[in-house]
């Protein structure tokens, strides 16, 4: 059984909560990380990066979904109750939405109220980190995008599952003084990243000489943001609950404030691969954004948020273990 002081982790095997559960884990905080290990993408990966949580001795893991009441009242029952929670878990990506909506209201509304009920039930709960997204600002074309600027017109059911996340979280805080930290998360990559990602396809696609596909004719621009940089704010919001506000819930931007030309991130990926990619240009997505790009004042006053890794640095760090864990030469 663990202990209290255990620190609960949702999406453990997923890309931004196996980081964050390592650097908890490398930190000597105990953790106990849930994920309900789905087939979106390859879950041979995902228990790849459960196998490196299992070196330590500190890290219990259990198959759970959020969106099940039950299962989730059993593991507190079990392994709680946990006094901090980082919510990690998600139906990812905006392309998914248009194919298989019912995924993302399961996982992302239904599990996240589950999560807020859990935590809510909890006495002397001390603090609820969540993740939100960046594509809440949906079309909004002023940049850099402030946690000030309006949020209600996404372009995608991601989005929009992703602020309903931020509105119940607001309501709980309101309703039940439930201390909250949502953070919106500007296109995160980096080693063990998601297979669906901008900067896997690209990389996979130009290593195995296919086609690669760019939207928008290329003209998209990404604040991309290398995973450690936002992990350490992750880790240092949770360590800031919201204090001295009659509502404790703020939400802040987590990016790397550089809004990046997609066809220079892809030659990166051709300089570091040493191969010349095949692109496809392709019309824009529905559901997609042309631009994003973080204003990040807030976070940084909050908890001294400031990233550190520019994509000169963090793609190569990508391709170095992409290379590594599929034997690409």
């Amino acid at each position: 059984m663990a202990q209290a002081s255990s620190i609960l982790v949702t999406g453990a095997a997923g890309f931004i909560g196996f980081h964050t559960a390592l650097r908890l884990l490398q930190a000597g905080q105990r953790v106990v990380g849930i994920d309900n290990l789905n087939d979106y993408y390859d879950v041979t990966l995902k228990e790849a990066r459960l196998k490196k949580l299992r070196e330590f001795s500190h890290f219990a893991f259990r198959k759970v979904d959020i969106a099940d009441r039950p299962a989730m009242e059993k593991l507190w029952a079990d392994s709680g109750p946990f006094l901090e929670v980082v919510h990690l878990a998600a139906q990812a990506g905006v392309r998914y939405s248009l194919t298989n909506p019912y995924a993302y209201v399961m996982s992302n509304c239904l599990g996240h109220l589950t999560v807020l009920e859990m935590c809510r039930h909890t006495p002397g709960f001390k603090h609820l980190v969540y993740a939100s997204t960046s594509s809440v600002y949906g079309g909004n074309t002023k940049v850099p995008f402030s946690v000030q600027d309006p949020v209600n017109a996404p372009l995608s059911l991601y989005a929009a599952t992703k602020r309903s996340d931020e509105l119940m979280s607001h309501t709980y805080a309101h309703l039940y003084q439930l201390p909250q930290t949502g953070l919106r998360f500007f296109t995160v990559y980096g080693p063990w990243g998601r297979p669906d990602m901008a900067l896997f396809i690209f990389t996979k696609a130009i290593a195995e000489g296919k086609k690669v596909p760019v939207f928008n004719g290329g003209d998209m621009q990404r604040d991309f943001t290398y995973v450690d940089d936002i992990v350490s704010g992750v880790v240092a919001a949770l360590a800031h609950p919201p204090q001295g506000q009659a509502l404790p819930h703020n939400v802040y931007n987590l990016g790397n404030t550089r809004s990046e030309n997609l066809m220079d991130f892809v030659r990166l990926i051709e300089k570091e691969l040493g191969r010349k990619a095949d692109i496809e240009f392709l019309p824009m997505q529905a559901g997609d954004v042309k631009s994003t790009y973080a204003e990040i004042s807030e976070s940084t006053a909050a908890f001294g948020y400031r990233p550190t890794t520019n994509i000169e640095q963090g793609i190569p760090k990508f391709i170095a273990w992409y290379k590594d864990y599929y034997h690409v030469s």
